[in-house]
């Protein structure tokens, strides 16, 4: 037998909440799985209001759990959602990605919606439905919508859902102060990765992967306090990862921020990972928003948008675009790295057709290093799924010796 082949076989000498089968990286049941049981039940975020700021202007979006989407502000200036979907014969209804429209007309038959989602026109409606059905009975389908959290859009498709304040709890109260004025996106990307939602999620829930960034380590790890920082997990998923000041006058061409955030100390940070794939992350002067829109369990599409305030002056607003470009933007410090790291995680997954045990084995005392954040982010998927994330199919293992 090869070297190591039975060590890779039994499962690791851990509580089994410290552990996952990596199938649930790969596995295209579980991914379908997910999309209806985790997806289809929880609020997500798709858009700023600030995408959307003029009546009517509206933006699509490919919702996690697969229905198309359109995000409108109406008339009447209030945002709500609606399938992309002509209620007639199921024909997309918007292509492009943003727009205003004070009509949405489907190209199909030419019938027409208002911005909030009533059909006001039916070609020949008369002469082919004479009184049996008319434009009040084909009204688009909505989805529920709040704004909030620092004025993001939150959708949810399931109708009988709890309220999105029920479902973060006290998980932004730390954060919240920090963002209950307008804000404003001012730059906005995505990156389309061959690797597995979780895994992202994963890397922004854990800062082990620090040892990954050179800025990081210099400006952060090597920094009083960065071994101290405490994680907090809250009801249905959520996390707060320790916060702390991040010394970025310690790298060497470096230097403070020229500007900071409203009542946040110079060089705050306050990271939170919401359940199942957002993060809010305010560094300094810039807040980083990161959502995701898995593709397949072997590819995500990971969206960010970098804020500031809706009230920076031009030279403020300057200084944030920079300070966000220089670290947290695509040709930034530290982007890049992470997603090499989750893309080469995902690679190893899918080409091992053998199932092996991806630990969330360290214990710090709930400190910056403990994985104690994904450890809750997986006993919140497996409440959901119905399925234990170190063994998803509830096969019998070989038990590693004690």
């Amino acid at each position: 037998m090869a070297k190591n082949a039975v060590q890779w076989e039994q499962t690791p000498k851990l509580p089994p909440s410290h552990y996952v089968d990596s199938r649930i990286y790969t596995d295209n049941q579980l991914f379908q799985e997910e999309r209806e049981k985790v997806f289809n039940k929880c609020w997500y975020i798709a858009c700023h209001e600030s995408e959307i700021p003029n009546a009517c202007d509206y933006r699509t979006f490919q919702h996690p759990g697969g229905a198309p989407l359109i995000i409108v502000r109406g008339e009447d200036m209030q945002v709500r959602s609606f399938y992309n979907i002509c209620p007639h014969r199921g024909n997309t209804l918007l292509y492009d990605p943003v727009g205003n429209a004070k009509r949405i007309t489907c190209i199909f038959h030419a019938w027409s919606f208002d911005a909030q989602g009533n059909c006001v026109d039916i070609t020949r409606e008369e002469q082919g439905y004479q009184k049996r059905f008319c434009k009040a009975d084909a009204a688009l389908r909505e989805v529920k919508t709040e704004v909030g959290y620092g004025g993001f859009v939150w959708v949810n498709t399931d109708d009988s859902s709890e309220s999105l304040k029920d479902y973060i709890g006290a998980a932004m109260s730390e954060l919240e102060p920090y963002i209950n004025m307008p804000l404003e996106v001012f730059h906005y990307h995505r990156a389309i990765v061959d690797t597995n939602f979780k895994l992202w999620h994963d890397t922004n829930s854990e800062f082990y992967h620090d040892y990954m960034h050179y800025f990081n380590r210099v400006t952060g790890m090597m920094q009083p306090g960065y071994f101290d920082r405490k994680c907090v997990g809250y009801d249905n998923g959520h996390v707060l990862v320790g916060s702390m000041e991040i010394k970025y006058d310690a790298y060497e061409g470096s230097k403070q921020r020229g500007i900071g955030w409203p009542g946040l100390a110079q060089g705050g940070w306050i990271l939170i990972d919401l359940f199942p794939g957002m993060t809010y992350n305010l560094r300094t002067s810039v807040l980083r928003m990161d959502t995701m829109i898995p593709l397949g369990p072997n590819k995500v599409m990971i969206e960010y948008r970098g804020m500031g305030l809706k009230s920076d002056t031009p030279e403020e607003r300057a200084q944030r675009i920079f300070d966000h470009n220089t670290i947290w933007g695509p040709f930034g410090r530290n982007l890049h790295e992470d997603l090499l790291g989750v893309q080469g995680q995902g690679r190893a997954m899918r080409e091992n057709t053998d199932s092996r045990w991806v630990l969330h084995g360290r214990e710090e005392n709930s400190t910056i290093h403990d994985e104690i954040g994904m450890r809750h982010y997986y006993a919140e998927w497996s409440r959901r799924m119905g399925r234990k994330a170190f063994d998803p199919y509830g096969e019998k293992r070989v038990t590693a010796a004690a």
